[in-house]
């Protein structure tokens, strides 16, 4: 027996009919290749699976895939790309997504709101000072209903660099393959 369901995911309704023993990341990724929401455990302790799509009927969902905007990434998935928030990748989108919530409460959080938010997300590769400076740089990239600020600029009006990262010109979506936006590398972009 199928249940009809209709969500609004990434601001784009979608409807379907799914097993009600459906998982929302199986939907999500098998259904909507929606590939940035990771599977975890797969043991039912770190929660990922526990949310059945059923569940989500008439929810709003926003993924990794719908922050960027108009082929420019969030100010948060900006800040992981200058401040070298990453390094496998697995963890990545969790983390921006994290860091996304975060913001939306908190748009000026000190290191240690950063880090206790964190505190459900694991990360094997990167020790997670720079997740947490990828996060301080958003904070200063946002205003406060979670868009893009206005560039800080110093005294002559130049655009501030990121700190211990050389210049660069900015990067758009289509520039990284699409990892910060969700998408593996097995995936077309």
């Amino acid at each position: 027996m199928k249940v009809p369901i209709t969500i609004a995911v990434n601001g784009q309704a979608r409807s379907a009919e799914v097993e009600p023993r459906t998982l929302l990341v199986g939907f999500l990724r098998d259904q909507l290749d929606l590939t940035g929401t990771h599977v975890g455990c797969e043991t039912s302790q770190c929660g990922a699976c526990t949310v059945l799509t059923v569940q989500a009927d008439g929810a709003e969902i926003l993924t990794i895939e719908g922050l960027a905007k108009d082929g420019e990434y969030h100010p948060v998935q900006q800040g992981f790309w200058e401040m070298h928030g990453l390094q496998c990748g697995y963890c990545t989108p969790g983390m921006i997504m994290t860091a996304y919530a975060l913001l939306e409460r908190n748009p000026n959080p000190t290191e240690e709101e950063i880090r206790h938010a964190l505190e459900g997300n694991l990360c094997r590769c990167t020790g997670y000072q720079n997740i947490v400076r990828a996060i301080q740089y958003a904070a200063g990239h946002t205003d406060a209903n979670g868009a893009s600020a206005p560039q800080p600029k110093d005294q002559q009006g130049e655009q501030l660099q990121p700190t211990g990262g050389a210049p660069h010109d900015p990067e758009t979506v289509g520039d990284w393959g699409g990892e910060l936006a969700g998408e593996s590398d097995d995936q077309p972009s």
